[in-house]
């Protein structure tokens, strides 16, 4: 009986969080149809992936910019399925390429570039780029082409995703420079630097934490005061004094960044001694923190 209901409620997250990685995929998709509709196509920057192969073709064929990039993925849909993650993958993978393709066209009759100027280009369509491909990767997607190499890449030889894709571009680039010219070239570089920042930033999180590793005479004293005063927990680790040679306690604590201040004043009232080093944090998950994710699927 009991055994049903935590089957049950295991199911039923599962089914939020697959619910939840299809509405990223979506608004993701969509976010880099705006991105390429906006600011891509109307100034002739070609953007990353197979998307700015297919606004090559548009330019060249005037073929809709959205077919391009279906038909292009096509090949590269299997390699997806067959190394990156399976049928899943494929799935998520192919609603994420129909989304974009009919985003473009459909869109693209309504919507006007806001500006021309160079330095907006790259830091709007840069971002808005970068944001929706973020998304469908955090939704365990990608938008075919590229984003597929960037995460066997990823996969197979550790690279970040956004590291990957930035590397591709530039081979794309190179040909893209023969029809626009370097300058418009220029751009477009500067562009798929922003977005792969942007990417990484999506992937790994905003930097919100700080982790201070403390040593101090008065270990107990401050354990306790961070216990009390922060409701933080603490690491207690055995180091050696490089030129004393005694072994002393070493304390590691992880705070948010606005307890930074409260954790200096209270080691000033226990401990004005403590050497105290402080330095950011990507991520933590954990009691107090981000959970862990149960599912851990690819």
């Amino acid at each position: 009986m009991i055994g049903s209901r935590i089957d049950s409620l295991g199911q039923g997250s599962s089914a939020r969080r697959t619910l939840w990685d299809y509405f990223q995929i979506l608004v993701g998709a969509l976010l880099v149809a705006l991105g390429t509709n906006l600011f891509f196509v109307p100034n002739n920057v070609v953007s990353g992936g197979i998307t700015g192969i297919a606004i090559l073709a548009h330019t060249l064929f005037h073929t809709p910019v959205g077919v391009g990039v279906f038909v292009l993925n096509i090949p590269l849909l299997y390699l997806g399925w067959r190394h990156a993650g399976g049928h899943r993958f494929f799935i998520r993978t192919v609603v994420a390429v129909v989304v974009l393709s009919v985003g473009i066209d459909l869109t693209a009759p309504y919507l006007e570039s806001p500006t021309s100027d160079r330095l907006l280009i790259i830091c709007y369509g840069g971002l808005l780029d970068g944001l929706g491909l973020g998304l469908v990767f955090r939704g365990r997607g990608t938008t075919g082409g590229t984003d597929i190499l960037a995460r066997l890449a990823h996969r197979f030889l550790g690279l970040q995703l956004g590291q990957s894709l930035l590397i591709m571009n530039v081979v794309i680039f190179a040909g893209a420079a023969f029809l626009y010219g370097l300058e418009a070239v220029m751009v477009a570089l500067a562009l798929a630097f922003v977005s792969a920042r942007v990417v990484d930033l999506i992937q790994e999180g905003f930097t919100h934490s700080r982790m201070a590793v403390i040593i101090t005479d008065r270990p107990e004293e401050v354990c306790k005061a961070v216990f009390a005063r922060l409701s933080r927990g603490v690491t207690i680790l055995s180091g050696q004094g490089g030129y004393s040679g005694q072994t002393r306690p070493v304390l590691l604590v992880v705070i948010s960044a606005p307890e930074l201040v409260r954790l200096k004043r209270l080691l000033a009232d226990v401990d004005p001694q403590a050497f105290v080093t402080i330095a950011p944090v990507k991520e933590v998950i954990g009691e107090g923190f981000t959970p862990l994710p149960a599912d851990h699927e690819t």
